[in-house]
């Protein structure tokens, strides 16, 4: 009897080594996923914004109108309570440099009430706007950088609105094959109503693929971000970058009359 005991300890104790083992990440992967994690670089750093350069239109580089973009509580935040009423005012934070490939990771929630007049459109409304031109290459009376906007948006507590969608301003993209000369496409992301927090992600190949995700999820993929001829950029643009494709670009948030949170802003750089 204790000998049969023994065996089927033995056994017992053998399968729950093996299933442990199947359950564990090689070493190499492991390894590789810290490192990754490790090379993240906190573009906010939830004390100052030393590192961004602002632009509103109407109103010269530099010019935080209405003291809008602010760091508060660690977070940089979007806010209108110093604003009367909505005046058409776009605005735009710019992080220092310019990205080719590379994964954006961000935080966000809607809070508060729209700034008075603002437009419907822009209810709940901000934009990551990636690959977009320098901040000192825009007009005066610019409203958005010329860019590939990733759109979010949040619910009324009532209709579907997918945040994670694509907007164009000055330029075009190809999905599936065909070119998309429309301002916005909607993301297959479900709604998200009232101030919770959104985490998302933007994987970027240069003048690829550039990838949409919610909460870990794909929710849209397009490819060849490129300059878009009907656009009063496009020949000033054009001879910047020597190519109508865009390769690289700028990142930056948006102020279009909607209270925005942001808690976390990361870039991870890829592999070209």
């Amino acid at each position: 009897m204790r000998k049969l005991q023994f065996s089927i300890q033995t056994i017992v104790l053998a399968l729950l080594i093996v299933l442990s083992a199947c359950n564990q990440k090689p070493k190499t992967e492991a390894a590789a996923e810290k490192s990754a994690e490790e090379n993240w670089s906190q573009l906010f750093n939830g004390k100052d914004l030393n590192d961004w350069q602002i632009k509103f239109k109407g109103h010269e580089l530099g010019d935080n109108y209405n003291n809008t973009f602010r760091v508060e509580d660690g977070m940089l935040r979007v806010s209108y309570d110093n604003w009367e009423k909505w005046d058409g005012t776009f605005g735009h934070i710019f992080y220092k440099g310019e990205f080719s490939h590379y994964r954006l990771r961000v935080e966000y929630r809607f809070v508060g009430e729209q700034s008075k007049d603002g437009p419907g459109w822009a209810y709940r409304n901000n934009g990551l706007m990636l690959h977009g031109q320098p901040a000192e290459t825009m007009e005066l009376d610019q409203d958005f950088p010329t860019s590939i906007e990733v759109q979010l948006l949040g619910g009324n507590g009532k209709d579907e609105r997918s945040t994670m969608n694509l907007c164009t301003p000055g330029t075009n993209v190809v999905m599936d094959s065909v070119l998309i000369e429309r301002h916005c496409t909607n993301s297959k992301s479900k709604t998200y109503h009232g101030d919770q927090w959104v985490s998302v992600e933007v994987e970027v190949h240069g003048g690829k693929v550039i990838r949409h995700f919610v909460d870990g999820e794909e929710v849209m993929h397009y490819e060849q971000p490129q300059l878009d001829p009907r656009d009063t950029t496009y020949q000033k643009l054009l001879a910047l970058y020597g190519d109508k494709i865009i390769t690289k670009g700028s990142i930056s948030l948006q102020a279009e009359s909607g209270p925005t949170d942001f808690r976390k802003v990361e870039l991870l750089v890829l592999e070209e």
